[in-house]
C-alpha cells in the first residue's frame, strides 16, 4: 500500500451557511498579506483534491480548500435542491467574508470553475485572479453523459484495495500513465471509510440536480466568463478532455487580454495539479497575481 507522503500541514475548521448548513475547509497557514489561494472542488470531489497545491505552495501563500455543502467533512444538506452552483457561491462568499477575505486566487476544478465565473460576475472585486481548471462556458455534451453514468450511484466497496481496482478499472483511460500508488492516493481522496466498506464521499442525492440540468438547453456563460476580464486567468485543459474542448478552449484564451491557456498532455477530465505543466501553470498564474 501506499506509503506515508510528506503533506503540508492545515487546520480543519468549519463555518456556518446563511441556511444553517455546517461547511468545512482545511486552512493550511500562510501570510496574511497577499490573497490566498482559494480551491473550489468538482462536482463528486473534496478539499483533498487539493493537497497537491497545498504541498506546494503552503507557507507561502495561506491556501484554503473547502468542502462544498454534501461533500467530505461538510454537512448533507436535507433540500437536494440546494445543490447548485448559486447556493455554493454564496457558501463561498460566506467563508470569505466570515475570514475578512478581501478577494483571493481562485483554484476552480470543474464545478468549481463554473461556481468561480460566477462569483466574478457578481462580486468582480473578491477575485485576484484565477486558474479554472478544465471547465469552460460551453460544456461539452460527452462529458456531461459520461458523469451522468455514474454520479449518484451509491456503490460499496469491501475493501480499499477493492475501491482502488473497481475506479481503476473504470478510468484508466483518463489517466493512462498512471502508477498503482497514483490511483491509490487519487482513491483515498475521493472516498471514505465508513462501516467496514468504503464509499464515494458526497452525497449520493446532489445527482438530482446534474441529471435534471444534464437534459435542458446549457445555461450561455460567457458572460460570467468574460467578467474575469482585467484579472489574471489560466486555463488549465487535459489533452483528453471530454468536458471542455480544446476549440472551446482556444476561444475562451482570444476572449480576455491577460489569459493563458495550458494543456496538459496524456490527460483527460481533470489535471490534477501533481502534472508539472499544471504545477508550472499555477507557479506564473500567481507570479502575475503578485505583479497585477
Amino acid at each position: 500500500m501506499l506509503g506515508e507522503a510528506m503533506m503540508a500541514d492545515f487546520a480543519d475548521r468549519y463555518f456556518t451557511s446563511a441556511d444553517g448548513i455546517k461547511l468545512h475547509y482545511r486552512d493550511y497557514p500562510g501570510p496574511h498579506a497577499r490573497p490566498p489561494i482559494l480551491c473550489i472542488p468538482g462536482l463528486t470531489r473534496n478539499a483533498r483534491d487539493f493537497e497537491p497545491v497545498a504541498d506546494r505552495y503552503a507557507g507561502q501563500w495561506r491556501v484554503l480548500a473547502i468542502d462544498l455543502r454534501g461533500r467530505g467533512s461538510s454537512a448533507f444538506d436535507p433540500d437536494p435542491a440546494n445543490y447548485a452552483p448559486p447556493v455554493y457561491v454564496a457558501d463561498v462568499l460566506k467563508l470569505l467574508d466570515q475570514l475578512g477575505i478581501a478577494d483571493a486566487v481562485f483554484v476552480g476544478t470543474s464545478l468549481g470553475g463554473l461556481c468561480t465565473m460566477l462569483l466574478a460576475e457578481s462580486d468582480p472585486d473578491r477575485v485576484a485572479g484565477t486558474l479554472l481548471n478544465d471547465i469552460g462556458p460551453v460544456i461539452e455534451q460527452d462529458g456531461i453523459d459520461r458523469i451522468g453514468e455514474y454520479v449518484g450511484q451509491d456503490e460499496r466497496f469491501a475493501s480499499w484495495n477493492e475501491a482502488i481496482a473497481h475506479v481503476t478499472g473504470n478510468h484508466r483511460s483518463t489517466f493512462p500513465n498512471w502508477s498503482a500508488d497514483d490511483w491509490e492516493r487519487f482513491v483515498r481522496r475521493i472516498c471514505r471509510a465508513e462501516k467496514d466498506e468504503v464509499r464515494f464521499d458526497y452525497d449520493m442525492a446532489l445527482a438530482d440536480n446534474f441529471k435534471r440540468a444534464a437534459g435542458k438547453p446549457q445555461i450561455d456563460f460567457w458572460p460570467y466568463y468574460r467578467a474575469l476580464e482585467g484579472r489574471p486567468v489560466t486555463i488549465l485543459r487535459g489533452a483528453h478532455s471530454d468536458l471542455l474542448s480544446a476549440g472551446t478552449a482556444q476561444d475562451m484564451a482570444s476572449a480576455l487580454k491577460d489569459a493563458e491557456l495550458v494543456t496538459v498532455p496524456n490527460v483527460g477530465h481533470t489535471p490534477n495539479f501533481e502534472e508539472p505543466e499544471s504545477q508550472a501553470a499555477l507557479d506564473r498564474l500567481l507570479d502575475r497575481v503578485l505583479a497585477s
